[in-house]
């Protein structure tokens, strides 16, 4: 599987957040590595207002790409590495 990108909305991404996110992908990978061409992989995480701060203003959203198919998943939460996590989990029953 490869990361075509991994993009911060509304925040800046931290090396310990792109760490995070890899190392969730990794359970993703296992799923997709019979497809060919390789399946693609589009990560958005951030926030989704500037001035709140309470309430599930972290969000992430997944996008995939397989031969013949296309999967998003979007998750919103009030932590970020929850709303990763959570991301994960949709996009991986999924597939």
């Amino acid at each position: 599987m490869r990361l075509l990108s991994l993009v911060g909305t509304n925040m800046d991404l931290t090396e310990a957040i792109k760490q995070y996110v890899e190392s969730k992908l990794e359970a993703l990978e296992k799923l997709t590595v019979d497809f060919e061409p390789v399946a693609e992989l589009r990560v958005d995480v951030g926030k989704t207002t500037q001035h709140h701060a309470k309430g599930p203003f972290f969000r992430c959203e997944m996008q995939l790409h397989v031969p013949g198919e296309d999967f998003r998943v979007e998750s919103e939460n009030d932590d970020l590495y929850k709303s990763i996590d959570a991301c994960k989990d949709l996009l991986r029953r999924r597939v």
